[in-house]
């Protein structure tokens, strides 16, 4: 079976992304970084690509550009454990970004992630609609996702 690995178009970041992102999450590290040769069409010896790993899943970063940007449409989602890895994510892939609705952020590179608990899918998906409904409209009252919250909502009568 092929692998699929994602692949971030940046302007002239995708380095410095890679670099960040690396910093982030564990088991991850920079594999292999490209230079853009006397072919360009960019300045020879400017970074083409950087090929990294995010805890086991490999990525692609190519500078290629100002032409292309990041949108809502791709975004990365973290299944999180518990509220300290919410928090975590939260505080290091928000910074220098924009906080959204609902657990969603934009990094300072423009990259839209979702920053979930595992407790979310679990209320969500709970077979009384009332307590999953009830988890859901205090979800979207949310920035990032309060655990404690959630469940509290859920559980009103």
């Amino acid at each position: 079976m092929p692998r699929i690995t994602p692949s971030l178009w940046f302007d002239t970041e995708g380095k410095e992304a890679a670099e960040f992102y690396v910093s982030v999450f564990p088991n991850s590290g920079i594999r292999r970084v490209t230079f853009y040769g006397e072919a360009g069409p960019r300045e020879a010896g400017t970074v083409l690509t950087v090929e990294f790993v995010l805890d086991g899943q490999p990525y692609t970063a190519i500078n290629g550009g100002p032409d292309f940007t990041f949108d809502e449409a791709i975004s990365f989602q973290i299944d999180c454990a518990d509220q300290d890895e919410v928090d975590y994510y939260w505080a290091k892939l928000s910074e220098g970004g924009a906080e959204g609705p609902c657990g969603w952020l934009k990094d300072k590179y423009g990259l839209s992630w979702q920053v979930v608990p595992a407790v979310l899918t679990e209320l969500l998906t709970d077979p009384d609609e009332g307590r999953s409904q009830r988890a859901m409209k205090a979800m979207l009252g949310m920035k990032k996702l309060d655990v404690a919250a959630l469940r509290a909502a859920a559980e009103q009568a």
